[in-house]
């Protein structure tokens, strides 16, 4: 089942979500729908609260980026491995590395793409899809992938990281997308929508 994508506005996007157990609901059902939501919305990562469910739960896969690069001698990326993988319970140990920056979107924040920079690797410990854990760095595009999503359980988007300036100037396009003035080719939820 395809899930629609909660646009930027709705509460949900700003709650710390809660850890699940092993045995939460439909969890290899919720997974499987998170994976096709993200696919076919074409995404990279895809977290339980832009689905409208506030759990610490998210799914990533970098491969969606790295094996469609045009031209991968070139490509900073070349030596990245890509994961497809899913973090239920994600905590983040630390994060290090030179901080480089990246032109970020989001799913729940259609049509609007800035630079945000984050540290090359990240710390994490999670549980995966059956319940097993794992303790592990990630790096490249992969560890940005993680860094954002793990934020989305935090309650925090992408656009928190820029400056306010920015954040400023961006504030009418977040209230039309809330309103949902905005063309997309996938199903979202809109938090203002006038019916």
């Amino acid at each position: 089942m395809i899930y629609p994508i909660v646009a930027y506005g709705d509460p949900v996007l700003r709650k710390k979500t809660k850890e699940i157990a092993k045995d939460y609901p439909d969890l290899k059902t919720l997974i499987e729908n998170m994976w096709e939501t993200m696919y076919s919305s074409s995404g990279v990562g895809l977290a339980a609260p832009q689905i409208g469910n506030s759990i610490r739960l998210f799914v990533v896969d970098s491969n969606q980026i790295l094996d469609n690069l045009e031209d991968k001698e070139e490509s900073d990326w070349k030596d990245d491995v890509g994961i497809k993988e899913v973090f239920i319970n994600a905590k983040v140990i630390n994060k290090k590395g030179e901080e480089w920056v990246y032109n970020e979107g989001c799913l729940s924040i259609p049509k609007i793409r800035e630079d945000v920079t984050r540290p090359d690797e990240v710390h994490v410990q999670y549980y995966d899809a059956d319940f097993k854990f794992h303790d592990k760095v990630f790096a490249g595009l992969s560890g940005r992938i993680i860094q954002h999503e793990y934020d989305h359980i935090e309650g925090v988007l992408f656009i928190d990281h820029l400056k306010p300036l920015k954040k400023r100037l961006l504030k009418r396009k977040l209230e039309e997308i809330s309103q949902g003035k905005v063309k997309v080719d996938y199903r979202m939820r809109f938090p203002k929508v006038v019916k």
